[in-house]
Order: C-alpha cells, then structure tokens, then sequence
C-alpha cells in the first residue's frame, strides 16, 4: 500500500453529515469515501494517477 499523507480538513458539519451517510451506504469509512470522491473527480478531469497493467 502507498504511504499516505495525514492534512487537516476543514469542512462544512452538514456536509460532514453528508459524506458520512455516503460513506455508509456504500460500506466505506468517511476517509475512504473522501478518497474515493477526489479519485473519481481527479480521472474525470484527466488528472488521475495513469494506471499501468499491473494497477486493479
């Protein structure tokens, strides 16, 4: 697994709520659905991580 970067995060406490409920409807933790939330905007905008054969 990659080393990851600890950063404080200021957001909104609706907002909070929000990805929380996300988070658990999908079986995820608030800082995986946080990931997974800027992965998909990253790829959609032609920034993401270029995957190589071996990535899954």
């Amino acid at each position: 697994m990659a080393k990851k970067k600890p950063f404080v995060l200021r957001v909104d406490p609706d907002m909070l709520k929000a990805v929380e409920k996300w988070a658990a409807d999908e079986f995820r933790s608030t800082n995986g659905q946080l990931e997974y939330i800027i992965n998909k905007a990253l790829k959609e905008a032609g920034r993401g991580k270029k995957s190589s054969k071996n990535d899954n």
